[in-house]
């Protein structure tokens, strides 16, 4: 079975890398394309040395730093992999991987983290957070996320499994691709993250400070608190904007490697996330440390997080992404906060191990490969 993985592009070791990494433990033999290969040295681990195969948006200029300005020949770059001599396709995909060519005797299962959210449901939110809603430059932006709409409804009919990394995700497969998937969900590193020490009087929130993740809600429900601490970890476009709204209370630490992360998350009184993400891993990050969450209560985390109505909660969650909202879930929070206990978090986050993900990808690849290698031999006869 020869086999081919194929990102989308590769510039550090984040969720989607962790993903791959674990699918080159189940596949070490697979050749791996992508459309550019930037990782730096300190994080290129993941990888095992072996050779990234790149496209031609690798040699353009600015692609380091500006790949995604290359949007629009993105599906023409990934359809210039030649794959055909391979039994076993696996794309890795949250924007065009999905669309690489194939034939009727090969096998392509996607591993779709989400259909592009700033092309399908999100397109509006996108263009307003980034100054597009109006004028010439949002006209033309908004012709190309329509190219880029119909190209990707129509590569969706040479995926011939779709995996969805969560509930949530398998049903927008269903609503943007009219296509069932099956649920296997990403890999969280459980063994680095476990309880330890003593908790102290605050909360932690850590992302990218972007604005998708709200943490401006975070800051601001806090600035209203004066009375509670909140330590805040992460970095991005919206740190200025994001400091300006912040009272005494809170506490800038910016990136943290992972050793500082996981000491703030172990001992914290509870993680903070307000983003509506497809899967989240930062939530079982924190339960992993037996750290409650409060949470928005929508996407993954209605997935990963057991709310006050479970018999062993491990979270809280609120049902608006308003200010007023996440003061209310705190403040439920510290009323409820003795039947959430670190074992339950603990126990709840093991679910989401790096050993079942290789189990249940390992164990759906070789069923649906033996099946379609049989269908072969059936056409043939």
């Amino acid at each position: 079975m020869k086999t081919a993985i194929v990102h989308d592009w590769l510039v550090t070791y984040a969720g989607a890398e962790r993903v791959l990494e674990q699918m080159l433990e189940v596949l070490p033999d697979a050749d791996l394309f992508s459309l550019i290969e930037f990782v730096p040295p300190e994080e290129r681990g993941f990888l095992g040395g072996r050779e990234v195969r790149t496209s031609f948006i690798q040699r353009l200029p600015w692609a380091r730093t500006r790949y995604r300005s290359y949007l629009p020949l993105m599906p023409l770059a990934i359809e210039q992999f030649d794959l055909s001599g391979y039994d076993l396709v696996i794309s890795s995909s949250y924007a065009v991987a999905k669309g690489v060519l194939t034939g009727p005797d090969q096998l392509h299962i996607c591993m779709c983290y989400s259909p592009m959210r700033y092309v399908w449901d999100l397109q509006h939110q996108y263009l307003r957070e980034g100054g597009l809603a109006r004028g010439l430059r949002s006209g033309v932006t908004r012709a190309l996320l329509h190219y880029v709409r119909n190209w990707d409804s129509r590569t969706a009919q040479g995926v011939d499994e779709f995996i969805a990394i969560s509930q949530f995700v398998s049903r927008r497969i269903r609503k943007v691709y009219r296509r069932q998937s099956v649920v296997i969900y990403p890999p969280v590193d459980v063994a680095r993250f476990t309880p330890e020490g003593p908790r102290e009087d605050y909360y932690v929130t850590a992302s990218r400070l972007v604005p998708y993740k709200r943490i401006d809600l975070v800051v601001e429900a806090f600035a209203g608190l004066p009375d509670r601490r909140l330590v805040v970890i992460g970095e991005g476009p919206e740190q200025r904007r994001i400091r300006s709204k912040a009272g005494p209370n809170v506490m800038f630490l910016g990136a943290q490697p992972i050793p500082v992360l996981r000491q703030h998350l172990q001992r914290a009184r509870a993680f903070v996330f307000a983003a509506e993400e497809d899967f989240g891993i930062a939530p079982v990050e924190a339960q992993a440390c037996g750290t409650p969450v409060i949470a928005y209560g929508k996407g993954g985390a209605l997935e990963t997080i057991h709310g006050l109505q479970h018999p062993q909660p491990t979270g809280v969650f609120f049902e608006e992404q308003s200010v007023e909202a996440v003061q209310h879930a705190i403040r439920q929070f510290e009323q409820e906060e003795h039947r959430i206990t670190p074992l339950n978090c603990r126990q709840n986050a093991l679910r989401f191990g790096a050993d079942r993900f290789r189990q249940e990808f390992g164990a759906l690849v070789q069923s649906r490969y033996c099946a379609f290698r049989k269908e072969l031999g059936a056409d043939h006869d």
